[in-house]
Order: structure tokens, then C-alpha cells, then sequence
């Protein structure tokens, strides 16, 4: 059956998403609006809730053009009535193929746990924790669903409205202001009644200048919300997106993340690639510690290698990396001690020497970070210039960089002996820049970079 849904999405996201539910769901209608992506499609639900660059899905009831309301209140409502809740019929057949939805959705939850308890038979005691939390669950769905067909049957479901809004209409009105007319409306227009406490099920409304959309979320934890993070660092959603932008497929690579923190990269590509080798490396033990309680959370414990390793001093040799996947550190919350923009050049150089020609780099770089790459990878026509003006891309050398204790992490410093390492950049010319994506992290934008090894350093 042909269902019209769409996912809500990170600032930035919307095209990543809209790429991936045409590629993994073969979707029809697909648009893409700032923060949300509409689809049609006929996949089952379980693998729709497979999405990975989406926030929450939602089941489409209306998408119309903007509306404008009134200051007068009585006179507002009218104007909802109309254009908001519209036709009864529409609710109602929203209505029950949100109850058919949820159904399958449980029926799949229950499929899936049966697999999965003949896969860990070994583990029984784990098994029978996680059994016991999904068996609630699943009879909390159940009885949710029962209630839903007793009150279908009734036509008296309970709701309650989550309401978001911008623009000239959030001007005048509140969200929570909007949220109480609109509830309104849909009691005296279906009938219906509204619940705010434990509602059978929730209706969302988005009021722009430019969008009126009203959906049904179809989960109550967001699809970004991985269940296999134990401990969270760099949101799902971008992990993925590192992955999603590298300009190949990455199965039967070898792919790294110098500085993995709790492994977030690497996971979402593990889930992604099966037959791929993965190597996460940090500095701190305890983020190291955190990485592999997530990997073994997601069942990847035999696929991701971790190492305690400097990411100015790779433990590997020139040119056997295809991949090379690495969120830098910035922010209040993600930073590390070294001084960043200090440290950028030389782990950018180290980077590129393990990476092969034809391999790639993924970053994930603050907006400040990014300014500077630029200045570090030069352009080829920027290496040219260099090169007739007999200016030697100066490379990184040992001698200046500390050496790290095997017992002990240590910041990324550098010895400033030499007055050439403190006053001449270091330029790197054999990665060939492929794109840029600006994604939003909450607080602060970040920019993803992808570039590809050309040629071999000098």
C-alpha cells in the first residue's frame, strides 16, 4: 500500500535525506522543504524506520499552502477549521492507517526479537534483560493499539496537538497558543478528545510563511535515537552523513578515524558496510573505554578494532588507508586540550601520508577549522605558483613533533625550535578537494569535507 509520509531533518540534512529514501526505499514524490522531507512509498514500515540521516517520521494528513490568521480569536479558529483541519473523512482514513501502522510496526518488533534471541542463545541472561524490556514495550504497543481500535470503533480517539510555527504568524500567536485552537477545532469539527497527559496519539502542526503541514508522528522515539549508543558523543545522524558523502562505496576498504572518541563515525559506517575493516584510534583511555561498551552494544565488537594511538603519529604505513573518516574536535563539549588550529596542519599531513592514492578524506571541521583547511590544502593551480617560484611545500618533520609516551596520553604539542615551522605554512597539495556540505550541530554549524588522493606526497 502506497503511504505518504516525511521525516523531519537537521538543518542541512534535507538533501541527504531525500537522496536516501529515493536510493534504500525506491520513494515517489519526493520534496524536500528546510527541515523536512515528503515521500510516497510502498515499503513496509520497519524498513522506512531504518532511515539514518532522518529525525523523527511522521504520516502526512495535509500539506497546503500558508495560511493567515486573524488577530480576532473566534475568528482564527474559523480560519483553522478550514484550512487546517479540513475535511473529517481525511482524519478518519489518517485515523486508520495510523492503527494499521502501528500494527505492522509491532508485528516486526516481535519478528525481530525472535531473531534475535535465536542469534544469542549463548547469552541468554542479556538476552532475557533485553527480552523482558522489549516484551513491555511491545505489550505497552499492544494495549496502546488495542485502545486505538476500541476508540476507532468508537470514533472518539484522544490526541493532543504539538504545534511549531515562524514567520508573520508567530508574530501574533504563540505555538502553545496555536496548539489550544487547533485542539480545539479537531474536538468540535471530529469529535474527538483531547488528551494532554497520555494521548493515543499525537498531531503535529507546522505554520510558516511558506508551509502548512499537519502529520501524525508514527514513533515515539526518534529515528536519530540510536538504541546501540550506550554513550553519545557527535550526533547520529552527521556520523552518517561523514559516511554518506565519501565519494565511493566503502565496502572491502580499510577505513580509520584517527580520533574516534566513543566510535559515533564508525558505527554508523559499520552498520552501513559489512564488509568492510574498520580502526578507531584516540588518545584517551577513557573515550576509548566508552568506544568499545558501543560497540559491543551494537553487536560490532569483532569488526571495529580500537587503538591507543596519537593521530600526529599513525602506527600505520604510507598508503594502506582507502578511508579516512575524522569529526575534529571543536566546542565547548567535544574539544580537546591541543590547540586546534596549531595542531591541523600536521594532522592533516599524517592523514594524507596513510591514506592511498585514490583514497579519501572525510572531515568534520568547525567553521573556523574550515577556513584554515583551506589555507593548508592548496589548489593545483596554487601549486603551480609555488612550484615557479621554487617555494617547496614544507612536509612534517619528526624532529618537531613531541614524542608520545606509550603509558601516558599527551595534548597534540609542538616543539617551535625552528623558526621555519613557526612561520612557514604547511601546504599540501595531493588531496583534491570534492565537496563541501554545511550541516547544523544545534548550537553551531559545521562544514563536512570530502577530498580524494590524487597523487603521492612530495
Amino acid at each position: 500500500m502506497m503511504r505518504h509520509l516525511y521525516c523531519t531533518a537537521g538543518a542541512g540534512m534535507e538533501e541527504l535525506l531525500a537522496e536516501e529514501v529515493q536510493h534504500k526505499l525506491c520513494a515517489s514524490q519526493v520534496e524536500q522543504i528546510p527541515g523536512r522531507v515528503f515521500f510516497c512509498c510502498e515499503a513496509d514500515l520497519y524498513t522506512v524506520t531504518q532511515l539514518k540521516s532522518a529525525e523523527r517520521l511522521f504520516l502526512l494528513l495535509r500539506k497546503a499552502e500558508p495560511i493567515s490568521l486573524p488577530k480576532n480569536p473566534a475568528k482564527a479558529a474559523a480560519v483553522i477549521k478550514e484550512r487546517v483541519v479540513g475535511d473529517p473523512d481525511i482524519w478518519k482514513q489518517a485515523l486508520l492507517t495510523w492503527t494499521a501502522l502501528q500494527k505492522e510496526l509491532q508485528s516486526s518488533q516481535q519478528r525481530g526479537y525472535k531473531r534475535r534471541r535465536e542469534e544469542d542463545e549463548e547469552e541468554r541472561l542479556t538476552v532475557a534483560d533485553e527480552s523482558t524490556h522489549t516484551l513491555t514495550s511491545s505489550t505497552h504497543l499492544l494495549n496502546k493499539t488495542s485502545e486505538m481500535d476500541k476508540e476507532s470503533y468508537q470514533h472518539t480517539p484522544s490526541f493532543r496537538v504539538s504545534c511549531r510555527c515562524s514567520g508573520v504568524i508567530a508574530r501574533s500567536y504563540t505555538a502553545q497558543r496555536l496548539s489550544r485552537i487547533i485542539g480545539m477545532a479537531i474536538k468540535e469539527h471530529l469529535g474527538w478528545k483531547v488528551d494532554l497527559r497520555e494521548p493515543v496519539f499525537e498531531v503535529n502542526v507546522y505554520l510558516s510563511d511558506d508551509h502548512c503541514v499537519v502529520g501524525i508522528p508514527l514513533l515515539k522515539r526518534p529515528l536519530a535515537s540510536r538504541s546501540y549508543m550506550k554513550h553519545n558523543g557527535l550526533r547520529s545522524t552527521i556520523a552518517w552523513a561523514m559516511t554518506s558523502l565519501c565519494p565511493k562505496q566503502l565496502n572491502d576498504c580499510v577505513i580509520l578515524d584517527p580520533m574516534c572518541g566513543v566510535g559515533a563515525v564508525l558505527l554508523e559506517a559499520a552498520q552501513e558496510y559489512s564488509n568492510a575493516v574498520f580502526l578507531g584510534m584516540d588518545t584517551e583511555t577513557s573515550q576509548l573505554q566508552k568506544a568499545a561498551e558501543n560497540l559491543k552494544a551494537s553487536g560490532m565488537e569483532g569488526r571495529v578494532q580500537l587503538l591507543r594511538s596519537s593521530a600526529i603519529e599513525i602506527p600505520l604505513a604510507d598508503g594502506t588507508v582507502d578511508v579516512v573518516l575524522c569529526d575534529v574536535p571543536f566546542g565547548r563539549k567535544f574539544s580537546c586540550s591541543s590547540d586546534m588550529p596549531t595542531a591541523l596542519p600536521h594532522l592533516l599531513r599524517e592523514m594524507e601520508r596513510v591514506i592511498r592514492v585514490g583514497g579519501h578524506l572525510v572531515l568534520l571541521l568547525s567553521l573556523q577549522l574550515s577556513a584554515q583547511l583551506k589555507k593548508i590544502i592548496c589548489t593545483h593551480k596554487h601549486n603551480q605558483h609555488l612550484n615557479s617560484s621554487d617555494t617547496n611545500n614544507v612536509h612534517t618533520d619528526p624532529s618537531n613533533i613531541c614524542n608520545e609516551s606509550t603509558d601516558k596520553p599527551k595534548a597534540l604539542t609542538f616543539h617551535k625550535s625552528s623558526s621555519e615551522a613557526l612561520n612557514t605554512p604547511l601546504l599540501i597539495s595531493s588531496l583534491q578537494a570534492q565537496r563541501t556540505h554545511k550541516v547544523s550541530l544545534g548550537s553551531t554549524d559545521a562544514f563536512i569535507h570530502t577530498y580524494t588522493k590524487i597523487q603521492h606526497s612530495h
